[in-house]
């Protein structure tokens, strides 16, 4: 089904593939009648042509990258253009869509969330952008329907920014990372690596992209094999699926934990153009004739099943088949791993929804910008036509990605035979992605065509002893489940007809609503300011030492940015940077955000001029214990904060409030064995904190030590990479912490405070 090369390889003319082992040079010879080298042939790939046309470095070694559009949701924009208005800001350079799909429902925190949508609306005004109002789209439907283009790039602030089936390389990222873009700096990577996904053969009936991307994820994200590289789709397979089947494969692989990703275009991409009015935009994208790739992840879309991701990650796969067979077995080894995931905060158990050897499920939700697709949809119902979903527990919600998709539903009938069932069809909305919607009942367990089923992200709170489960399914076997009310089916082991009917895009649908300044800024008007939108704090630059307190620690093998800040209500605060802090850890650590603070108190007696001892007592003898062996250390040069410990931090959603509500609280570093993303460990920085890493989980410290950094903002001028730290205790306890690669302006932004700090004019 999924195979990896334990190696690079060569892709020749775009079809045959010669993995780069033995005397690979001779086979090259022989099929080319010409030696090609590693180096040349890696720049014939899709992935490095798009790459160079948009680096301004002028080295492809380092990267310096100007992408062509922005794109944000109503939960990081408000904080990125705060960022980009406190440095300056005077309009969007390039085309920046603000979307309203995360917190549409405006149904917690009074006028919270419209309030937020009337500061986008003017800020498009005023600055030039364009503004999706809610229920209109999702952010990445919008952005695929009226974005996207044959090789351009599009950085997004949230993590599933990927339109690579449409000939776009997109990147999901922090805000701080479009606030660059906004002032017209550079996004700085290495040259990535680029592994091809090389499919070959066609999908069975029944078989739907989430079950493919389901079953790459399962194949690649526990071994890393893909971590910060572009995945590059090619092969004769790809022409075997439809522009939507790829775009549903291409957004999941955010879930790999790779950069970005780009495929190989062909007529049904360029239809796809077409019936959206933007011809134009369609270009055709080919490797060159022999191109080399990193790595190459075989999938044999023939051989794919209908997949199905437990509970508590998009890579705990199994297909439906052999979780049918297995049960007990399975459900057994998912209510071992959840102890670590939940820290058996509370009593879990999946083994009660077997009922006459079924597993029965109580909800089903095909939706946003995975499930909501067009043909997604219309396969759905197919399969429901004349059926029931029944009366008891089971529930089944669709969400269409986009108003224009909604219509064309209703137009068809498929909305009709949805409904009829008993399925209610919503709007556009992330939700029940992230637990602002849909949020099943306590200990119940949700089939989800969405994007993730992180504990916790469906909107359980252990500290009320709350849970429930999100398990991952396509929207054909979740409609095969709810034909058969309830009880687990794979959709190919039901006799459906598709119809697969044409789609039908109404552009009148958004220049009826969608507010576009065509790129015209307006410096008259006057930006709307709810009570609840608010600067962000001043921030101090690093201090020539540091003394940290380790405030939390955690040893679950990777830690998601949902733990480290809870999604759904919470984010009702994500305006009001002191609000929003409140929730650090609040699912993890409950006492992270009490202990951070009695450090940062102490921290800001310290700026005030103040003794920091009088406030936290327990620094003075942290203190003595420093100054007996640091003679010159003294309260003007040593900074008083706050870190966290965790094995893998950072996987999941781009928020940058994973790494500013504990900038916001003190925090001034976090270390860890590795991060889980490249955008995770670019938020710290950009916030001003220390990306430490220490290779062993055999730590010299624990949580509630005092670490202390002497000599850490020289050494981050002087760009050394390993930087020695003391365990304070009745004596200084030595060990080595490492930074890892920074560029230039990272340090600066790190010594300087903030990426607000160094952008401040």
């Amino acid at each position: 089904m999924v195979t990896l090369s334990k190696g690079g390889a060569y892709l020749l003319n775009g079809t045959e593939v010669v993995e780069a082992v033995g005397d690979t040079d001779e086979i090259l010879k022989s099929k080319l009648g010409k030696s090609v080298s590693k180096e040349e042939a890696a720049k014939n790939t899709i992935a490095y042509s798009i790459l160079e046309q948009h680096n301004t470095s002028g080295n492809m070694d380092k990267l310096q990258i100007k992408f062509d559009k922005l794109t944000s949701h109503d939960i990081t924009f408000v904080g990125i253009i705060q960022t980009a208005r406190a440095s300056g800001l005077e309009k969007f350079p390039i085309p920046y869509v603000l979307t309203n799909c995360h917190n549409s429902l405006c149904a917690v925190g009074g006028t919270i969330n419209e309030d937020d949508h009337m500061f986008g609306l003017t800020c498009a005004k005023k600055y030039g952008g364009v503004y999706v109002p809610p229920h209109q789209a999702v952010i990445h439907q919008f952005a695929r329907e009226m974005l996207a283009g044959g090789g351009k790039m599009i950085l997004g602030s949230d993590s599933h920014t990927r339109y690579g089936a449409l000939g776009t390389m997109a990147m999901g990222e922090g805000g701080p990372e479009l606030v660059k873009q906004l002032l017209s700096q550079t996004y700085d990577i290495n040259m990535p690596g680029v592994i091809a996904v090389y499919l070959s053969g066609e999908p069975v009936k029944g078989v739907g992209p989430q079950d493919v991307a389901l079953a790459i994820i399962g194949a690649v994200f526990a071994n890393g094999y893909v971590k910060n590289k572009v995945l590059e789709f090619v092969g004769p397979g790809v022409s075997n699926l439809s522009a939507d089947f790829r775009i549903g494969i291409d957004v999941m692989t955010t879930e790999t934990t790779c950069l970005s990703s780009i495929w190989k275009t062909d007529d049904k991409i360029k239809d796809f153009y077409d019936i959206h009015g933007r011809s134009e935009e369609y270009k055709e994208l080919n490797p060159g004739d022999v191109a080399y790739y990193d790595g190459v992840v075989y999938v044999e879309l023939d051989q794919v099943k209908p997949m199905i991701a437990m509970p508590f990650h998009p890579s705990n796969t199994y297909t439906i088949e052999e979780l049918n067979a297995n049960l007990m077995d399975i459900l057994d080894d998912c209510e071992k791993k959840a102890l670590v995931s939940l820290d058996g905060q509370v009593d879990f158990t999946l083994k009660d929804k077997v009922r006459d050897g079924k597993l029965y499920v109580e909800q089903g939700i095909i939706a946003g910008c995975a499930g909501g697709g067009f043909e997604n949809i219309c396969a759905a119902a197919d399969i429901l036509k004349g059926k029931s979903i029944g009366s008891d527990e089971f529930t089944l919600s669709v969400y269409p990605a986009s108003t224009p998709i909604y219509v064309e539903l209703a137009r068809n009938g498929k909305l009709a035979d949805l409904m009829a069932t008993g399925a209610i069809v919503k709007t556009a909305f992330c939700g029940p992605c992230f637990g602002a919607g849909d949020t099943p009942a306590n200990n119940a367990l949700s089939i989800r065509h969405s994007t993730r089923n992180f504990p916790n992200r469906e909107g359980s709170k252990l500290q009320n002893g709350q849970i429930s489960s999100v398990a991952l399914m396509d929207a054909r076997s979740i409609a095969a489940t709810a034909a058969n009310k309830g009880f687990l089916t794979a959709a190919t082991d039901i006799d459906v007809q598709f119809t697969n009917p044409r789609y039908f895009f109404d552009k009148t649908i958004y220049e009826n609503r969608v507010f576009d300044s065509k790129g015209v800024a307006d410096p008259t008007v006057e930006i709307k300011f709810g009570p609840n939108i608010k600067d962000w704090p001043k921030m101090v630059a690093l201090t020539d030492n540091l003394v940290l307190k380790v405030v939390s620690e955690i040893h679950d093998p990777v830690t998601t940015t949902d733990e480290l800040i809870p999604s759904g209500e919470t984010s009702s605060y994500r305006s009001n940077p002191l609000g929003l802090a409140e929730f650090t850890l609040s699912r993890k650590d409950p006492a992270y955000v009490g202990k951070a603070k009695e450090v940062q108190a102490a921290e800001k007696a310290r700026e005030a001029g103040e003794c920091p001892c009088t406030v936290l007592s327990e620094l003075k003898p942290v203190m003595d214990t420093i100054k007996a062996v640091f003679k010159d250390v003294n309260h003007d040069n040593i900074g008083i904060g706050s870190t966290i410990y965790a094995v893998k931090p950072g996987d999941g959603s781009a928020r940058e409030q994973a790494a500013s509500c504990q900038k916001v609280l003190g925090g001034w570093a976090n270390i860890a064995k590795e991060y889980a993303t490249k955008r995770y460990r670019s938020n710290l920085i950009n916030w001003g904190m220390l990306p430490f890493l220490f290779d062993s989980e055999d730590l010299p410290f624990a949580n509630g030590d005092y670490i202390f950094i002497p000599g850490i903002a020289e050494a981050v001028r002087e760009k050394k990479s390993e930087i020695t730290a003391y365990v304070v205790k009745d004596e200084l306890k030595e060990f080595e912490l490492k930074l890892g690669e920074l560029t230039d302006d990272e340090r600066e932004i790190i010594l300087k405070g903030c990426l607000i700090n160094y952008n401040r004019v």
